[in-house]
């Protein structure tokens, strides 16, 4: 397990018939090689030979990234890392890498197997939150579509509104998918500007980041009705990921999320950490096997259910927690 990057191949071709084997021979090693899991599973009294089966494996809350380097194996082996977002005296979380350039690889492979190849399209990412500050998962992965579109008209944009509309009404004669990626609070500023705006029929508008302190926090629909008629689209897409994940989830529609294949949900009891819900809906614990380097095992402080489907939805976050990561928008 300690070959990262046979591990890592194993996961480009994962059969979901595989995913449980996996996850045990990754829980197997992280229990003894990440020093920071392994004191958690001693405090939960938890022994590596007791875990069987996914719903037996213990969730290291996801606040440890914020006051610990939460690492499989050498730290000598880790440089870099990835920030979270936050508000003035927040502590941020750090989540030490791999390798940037495998991350950048696996984002790309879970976003084309949802939306087809990113050359041929033209990204746009209006991120400014993130682009004013340094150590973003969300921008090395946006900056990566861009040069990855091929399009000379892919780029970043911070408060430039009028630049960005003319762009994209421009491109409406192109014929090639538009992807516009935006922060939430950044979306909702552009559609409430008052500008004139003729939308493009070739346009997908993807929400992200939620409102980083800037708006009040606002119910999914309520962002979505004010969007969908500016932008002139049906659905708003959404990406849920965070500093923490290696790996993202995306939604068409309706705020219902298809998991990669290296990744799974667990829901757990909100009255109870330690037990897992009974119900559709619950906390959400990830499962993401491409944390093969920190801890694939996560508890986070999102609320989420099932629908009729299994499909997932994102519903909001747990009293008095902070706000951050993605699409963390209050249902």
């Amino acid at each position: 397990m300690q070959d990262f990057k046979s591990f890592s191949s194993r996961l480009s071709n994962l059969k979901s018939e595989e995913f449980e084997n996996l996850a045990l021979q990754l829980f197997e090693f992280q229990s003894q090689s990440n020093p920071i899991y392994r004191k958690y599973l001693e405090a939960r009294n938890v022994s590596t030979q007791s875990v069987k089966s996914l719903d037996q494996i213990p969730f290291l809350p996801i606040r440890f990234f914020k006051d610990h380097q939460v690492i499989s194996g050498d730290k000598a082996n880790y440089s870099e890392y990835f920030s979270s977002s936050g508000t003035t005296g927040m502590i941020t979380s750090r989540h030490y890498i791999w390798s940037e350039d495998w991350y950048l690889d696996h984002a790309q492979q879970i976003f084309e197997s949802n939306y087809g190849s990113l050359e041929g399209s033209h990204v746009l990412a209006l991120l400014p939150a993130y682009l004013e500050r340094k150590g973003s998962s969300l921008v090395s992965m946006a900056n990566h579509f861009i040069k990855e579109s091929k399009s000379a008209h892919s780029g970043f944009y911070l408060y430039n509104q009028d630049e960005l509309l003319e762009k994209m009404e421009m491109l409406a004669a192109d014929g090639k998918q538009i992807l516009l990626l935006g922060v939430t609070f950044a979306l909702l500023d552009l559609a409430e500007s008052g500008k004139s705006f003729s939308a493009p029929g070739n346009l997908v508008v993807m929400e992200t980041g939620g409102m980083k302190g800037r708006r009040k926090e606002m119910i999914r629909e309520e962002v979505h009705d004010i969007l969908k008629p500016f932008f002139g689209v049906k659905e708003i897409h959404s990406e849920y990921g965070m500093t923490e994940l290696m790996s993202q989830a995306y939604s068409k529609g309706q705020g219902k999320y298809t998991l990669p294949d290296s990744m799974r949900v667990i829901l757990r009891d909100v009255n109870d950490p330690l037990s897992l819900s009974q119900r559709s809906q619950g906390g959400i614990n990830v499962i993401d096997l491409a944390n093969f380097h920190s801890c694939a095992f996560l508890e986070t402080q999102d609320l989420g259910r099932f629908d009729e489907n299994g499909m997932l939805e994102v519903l909001g976050r747990f009293d008095n927690s902070e706000i951050r990561g993605c699409n963390l928008l209050v249902q």
